[in-house]
């Protein structure tokens, strides 16, 4: 980037920093079909005896973190893997559920890499870069053959060959899935092929402990402080790289599909070393989640997408119905999404599914508690292939769904509506997966790369495994070839400088002593966040919330409560560091919402919409990456753009009639 800048003013009031040489994603031109194996051939390699001399520090052991730590460990470098469960194996991503895609084209219906980077680039509103996203159609058939490899059940046909189903924002059928447990089998794949490092010894692993700082020295990073969550003891990890795969943020709701552990303290604090977030406001509502039942509830339970491809979405078509669902006859349904989108039906792509729920529930046609839900029927698919059937596919969510609501799915239809689930943005990458630190590696959903403004279904687990085990194994050795192994110690002021932030920082919190929990202001912030900056967005609500959450923080710093000391197992003192980060980045995403005045994708805002309703973009002013940089106000962050050029698909207004 040249150092040459410009200070601007914008209707918001957010300044902007635009550089005269825009952010360089580093994609590598020609034909786009080429641009990764020609990329591959031209980086730098590490001779295999020398890896033995370079160590790499991973953070996070999903299945982007393990595939990561499992691959880099084969090749023969010194590994650090940390993560802050009891093991790899309760990473998140054993909770995805529907399937994972790629380009195989088992069923001859059309398929092929070409349309599945095309669909991707639709589905996320053309907001993605379209080098990344080429290369991850690509990449998406190693991955099926090296799963398969590993032993993981995809379900079959009855001739042997690898069965798929159909997914959102595709009319083809691509996503290959073990029942809906697909992301716990992927992962134990990972998990093995980590293990196998681990016993092997190029793997070391650091379980129950959390990265709490990220060392930079001489604008490269260079290692980590963790915190170890059962004994509160502090330490230094250095390293020659360094590589972050922590998932997404989308806790800073409160209320989310993501398991109550996941949250944003990695990047947050990568990003206050000076990594650029880029699009913190394009977070994903999943549509099809069991509703909310009231306060007392932490998190919210997902219903796989794939039940769209059986289940039919309806509900009763006279406002205030609150007959069985069983009594209300055909005529007096509204099966709104085939009815909407013919073309794609329930099969749209959840913002799109997303919005017309809440739609539906805001003219006062919700079904359940509160009017806050939509019929997700399985009747006639029961009646035409039969309950065995229907329970071999899905067996495990019915069950599930049944165990929480008290309710039979294969007898009355499930109620779901739309909820928090992925995040989009995160930590700004170019193509090969380096943040604006040099040697800081971002993989997974922690970064931003790959979906543009909304995730189609089944990709989350694509981009994982697509990151850790076929791009950041050659894009890590083309950084390290560049830079001498070793050299550098953890007595290093920078070092001890990190040390003592996050110890000072860790006797803050206990020393306040105030008489609110930690819940509490991760409730209150979950519910500004929700309400004006969720499933849709507007001038007024973003603005009144950038004016209550720099209020909340303050009071959060003077008024929380963290019993217990920071020697031993305080679970409190893990939430409450977390939070106060939340409550930093939740301000950076309204100030995101706010600046960028189109809809997108999941990024609805209503001044911004078509005569249907639908998300209206503005290509002109918005087609580019925003990525923020920290300046210590959150609420003072500068932003960067990275102009996002389209040479193989045109952006049109997204249609799925």
């Amino acid at each position: 980037m040249s150092s040459n800048q410009n200070e601007t003013g914008t209707r918001t009031g957010v300044r902007t920093v635009e550089f005269v040489k825009a952010l360089d994603s580093r994609a590598p031109g020609g034909p786009i079909e080429q641009r990764w194996d020609k990329h591959r051939f031209e980086m730098k390699l590490v001779n295999p005896a020398n890896r033995r001399r370079y160590s790499v520090i991973v953070v996070g052991s999903g299945l982007a973190g393990s595939a990561a730590a499992a691959t880099l460990g084969e090749q023969g470098y010194n590994v650090k893997c940390f993560c802050y469960q009891d093991s790899p194996r309760r990473a998140h991503s054993i909770a995805a559920q529907g399937g994972i895609n790629a380009a195989k084209n088992y069923r001859n219906d059309g398929d092929s890499i070409f349309r599945l980077f095309y669909d991707t680039v639709k589905g996320g509103d053309f907001r993605a870069r379209e080098s990344n996203v080429y290369r991850l159609a690509q990449v998406s058939l190693n991955i099926i053959d090296q799963c398969v490899a590993q032993g993981v059940p995809f379900a079959r046909e009855y001739g042997g060959y690898l069965d798929n189903r159909s997914f959102g924002g595709a009319q083809v059928s691509r996503t290959f899935y073990a029942r809906g447990q697909t992301g716990q089998q992927l992962l134990l794949g990972a998990y093995q092929a980590l293990c196998r490092q681990i016993a092997a010894g190029t793997v070391q692993m650091y379980p129950r402990t959390e990265m709490l700082d990220l060392v930079v020295i001489d604008g490269r990073a260079r290692g980590i402080i963790t915190r170890d969550m059962v004994t509160g003891k502090v330490e230094r990890h250095v390293a020659d790289a360094v590589v972050l795969a922590t998932g997404g943020y989308g806790n800073v709701f409160y209320l989310s599909t993501n398991a109550k552990g996941c949250n944003t303290t990695a990047i947050w604090r990568a990003h206050r070393r000076g990594a650029f977030f880029g699009n913190p406001c394009f977070t994903q509502i999943h549509p099809t989640c069991i509703p909310v039942t009231g306060d007392h509830q932490s998190k919210l339970t997902l219903m796989s997408e794939s039940l769209r491809n059986d289940g039919r979405i309806w509900v009763p078509k006279r406002p205030g119905d609150t007959r069985d669902p069983r009594q209300i006859p055909e005529s007096e349904r509204d099966y709104y999404l085939e009815e909407r989108y013919p073309a794609f039906g329930n099969l749209v792509p959840r913002d799109v599914a997303s919005r017309n729920a809440k739609q539906v529930c805001d003219e006062g046609r919700g079904v359940g508690p509160g009017g806050l839900g939509v019929y997700l029927d399985f009747a006639d698919a029961i009646k035409r292939l039969g309950r065995q059937k229907i329970a071999e596919r899905y067996g495990n969510l019915f069950d599930m769904y049944a165990q929480i609501t008290g309710e039979n799915p294969y007898e009355t239809p499930m109620r779901i509506y739309p909820a928090i689930h992925y995040t989009m943005g995160g930590l700004w990458v170019d193509y090969n997966l380096m943040s604006t630190i040099p040697g800081l590696f971002v993989a997974g959903e922690a970064n931003f790369s790959d979906h543009g403004a909304n995730r189609l279904g089944a990709s989350a687990l694509m981009q994982g495994l697509a990151d850790g085990y076929f791009v950041l194994p050659y894009t890590i050795a083309n950084f390290l070839a560049g830079v001498k192994p070793g050299g550098l110690s953890t007595d290093t002021p920078e070092f001890a400088e990190a040390e003592a932030e996050v110890t000072s920082r860790v006797q803050r919190l206990l020393s306040i002593n105030g008489h609110r929990t930690v819940d509490s202001f991760h409730r209150e912030l979950g519910k500004i966040m929700w309400d004006e900056c969720g499933m849709a967005r507007n001038d007024a609500g973003l603005r009144r919330a950038l004016k209550r959450i720099p209020e909340l923080r303050e009071e959060f710093w003077q008024n929380v409560k963290v019993p217990g000391e920071s020697g031993d197992l305080n679970q409190e003192l893990e939430k409450a560091g977390r939070v106060a980060d939340f409550l930093e980045l939740g301000e950076l995403m309204c100030v995101d919402a706010l600046h960028r005045t189109e809809s997108c994708g999941g990024h609805f805002r209503e001044e911004s919409q078509t005569e249907d309703g639908e998300a209206k973009r503005d290509d002109e002013h918005f087609a580019y990456v925003a990525a923020w940089e920290f300046t210590g106000d959150p609420g003072r962050a500068e932003l960067h753009k990275e102009p996002l050029v389209f040479e193989y698909v045109k952006p049109t207004q997204r249609s799925y009639k």
